[in-house]
């Protein structure tokens, strides 16, 4: 077992605490300040209703993205803990890194990355993308002003490709010019923990959701993941951070034993055959695709019909066009200031989403409720009996 007294970690702490923004720190200190500012932000609220792997909204015992990122936290602040690392650094990566995940899950991710290189816009990536929502996109296109740190950490947690070890790079990039997580590594060891939490907590987690929705009925878990790992996702969490916690060294960096990576790798291989490539969320797909298909229509064509005159959106009598209106109105001038182009406008929209808020959008595109209402105001209307001659 690692001492609880060896500290892993190499990089300068100046560097590491500078924000995009000059601001004097207070009592709460860098990272704790990052926890709270993300705990305190609209893209976190948001979390409790979008997809971790199962769209399940009236299913209260089914993992949402939201109880995703607190099992990501609690992870690797565990596991930081004995290593004489930051755990307040740990949790403010943990809570932020979905940030920019998108409706529906890996579904969703995949939807409207397609549509965003139909779009001419690249690959949409959520590592990415939870950047540019704690850099740009959150508090109204102010951002959450971060730590470098937490944004590095958010920007490279990549925890779908799993590695039996990671070193940090120790290096300060230049955020900004990242438009892809291939090849990313964290410059910190609170952000190689991360990383390593993100498998974790959904490797158990979502064999334990699919079970319980009868997913794997007639597949059992494979004999190496019972012996090397646990058979309940408690004793694998339990398992997992244990053999990270006691075969970290400055020479390897973090990481899983080879007894234990091999079973990773066998559990990992199992869930992608039987729950993520499954008929369900096959079905998934085909829906979910035309749902976020028929709402960028819908907010194109207005878009490209009105642009910023509040009158056309009025005039569609839906929430959701209203409500778009007052994001673009808000939001154009700091796309334009910063970007120089509006063209990432729309599918950042999309994408900010909740599962139950893009629901209600296909509705209020689709069900003209208003006409009923205009129907139902009038005399005639109330009383469909009643004929004037």
């Amino acid at each position: 077992m690692v001492s609880s007294g060896m500290v892993l970690q190499h990089i300068d702490d100046p560097r590491l605490k500078v924000r995009r923004r000059e601001r004097t720190e207070d009592i709460r200190g860098p990272y704790y300040r990052d926890t709270t500012a993300i705990i305190h932000s609209s893209p976190f609220r948001r979390l409790k209703h979008k997809t971790q792997v199962f769209f399940a909204p009236s299913n209260d015992h089914i993992c949402t993205r939201m109880e995703h990122v607190l099992h990501v936290a609690s992870i690797a602040s565990a596991i930081c803990r004995p290593l004489g690392l930051d755990t307040e650094l740990a949790w403010a990566i943990g809570l932020g890194h979905d940030l920019g995940h998108t409706p529906f899950g890996h579904v969703g991710e995949r939807i409207i990355s397609k549509m965003s290189e139909e779009r001419g816009l690249g690959k949409f990536e959520h590592e990415v993308n939870s950047l540019r929502v704690v850099d740009f996109l959150a508090d109204n296109g102010k951002g959450l002003n971060l730590t470098y740190a937490v944004r590095d950490g958010i920007v490279c947690h990549n925890g779908e490709s799993i590695r039996k070890r990671i070193k940090p790079s120790y290096a300060i990039k230049d955020l900004d010019a990242i438009t892809e997580r291939e090849g990313l590594l964290p410059s910190t060891y609170e952000g190689a923990v991360v990383r390593f939490s993100d498998s974790i907590a959904y490797l158990g987690r979502d064999w334990e959701d699919a079970y319980r929705l009868g997913i794997l009925r007639g597949h059992e878990l494979p004999d190496i993941v019972k012996e090397r790992l646990g058979t309940t996702n408690g004793q694998i969490i339990n398992t997992l951070v244990s053999d990270i916690i006691k075969g970290a060294s400055e020479e390897e960096g973090i990481g899983f034993s080879e007894e234990i990576f091999e079973a990773v790798e066998v559990f990992s291989a199992f869930n992608y055959e039987y729950i993520y490539r499954s008929e369900i969320l096959n079905g998934y797909t085909r829906y979910f695709t035309r749902l976020l298909h028929l709402i960028a229509d819908y907010l194109e064509d207005l878009y490209s019909s009105y642009g910023l005159d509040e009158k056309g959106y009025i005039a569609e009598h839906n929430m959701l066009a209203a409500g778009f209106f007052s994001h673009i109105s808000e939001m154009y001038p700091k796309y334009i200031a910063r970007e120089g182009s509006d063209s990432r406008m729309i599918i950042d929209y999309i994408a900010g989403m909740t599962d139950n808020f893009t629901l209600d959008c296909a509705n209020e595109i689709l069900k003209p409720d208003h006409l009923n209402d205009e129907i139902e105001q009038s005399v005639t209307g109330r009383w469909f009996d009643a004929v004037r001659r």
